[in-house]
């Protein structure tokens, strides 16, 4: 009688025991889940902890998850104008968003007080993603976070203030990574 694959994996899955996560695994389970949420490799993780950690006021792990709120690719994915993070990226690389009035070609890109995004002239052409995506998303009853403000007629969204640690709703525990980055 032949065992199968399928219930071979699963015997030895059953017995071996689960090991109780160390310290530094905790740690490093968090930033790696940051990492995966916002799309970033661990270069740009890096550069942004290290800004976060330069900057004066708050700590470095609610200024990093502050910081990481402000990217280009997050907010248009927080204004519903894209269905995950990733297709944020890709339409800004393709030069479809426009903050103020300018292309910007980078998903990492941190907004300010007072920045308009819109979708560009071209990006308004392409009838299937409007309506499959930013329409379709648009009318689901997503809430857009209290620091933006959304204009679903015009397709416009604007940044009203910085986001503080309260508007990540995520839970993420950032003292974890301030700790894995202090060693």
């Amino acid at each position: 009688m032949a065992v199968s694959r399928e219930e071979n994996t699963e015997k030895q899955q059953q017995k071996a025991p689960r090991r109780k996560l160390s310290e530094y695994g905790k740690q490093l389970q968090e930033k790696q889940k940051v990492k995966e949420m916002y799309g970033l490799r661990e270069r740009q993780f890096k550069r942004f902890f290290a800004v976060a950690g330069k900057q004066r006021d708050g700590g470095p792990g609610e200024n990093l998850l502050i910081l990481l709120e402000r990217r280009l690719d997050n907010v248009v994915y927080k204004l519903k104008m894209a269905t995950t993070r990733t297709q944020a990226r890709q339409i800004i690389t393709h030069g479809h968003v426009l903050v103020n009035g300018k292309k910007i070609y980078s998903p990492s890109y941190l907004v300010s007080v007072e920045d308009v995004v819109t979708l560009s002239q071209r990006a308004s052409t392409l009838t299937t993603f409007l309506a499959d995506v930013v329409d379709k998303r648009m009318k689901i009853g997503i809430k857009v976070p209290e620091w933006l403000e959304l204009d679903k007629k015009d397709r416009i969204g604007r940044v009203l203030r910085l986001p503080v640690r309260a508007d990540v709703q995520v839970p993420i525990e950032e003292h974890l990574i301030v700790e894995l980055y202090s060693k």
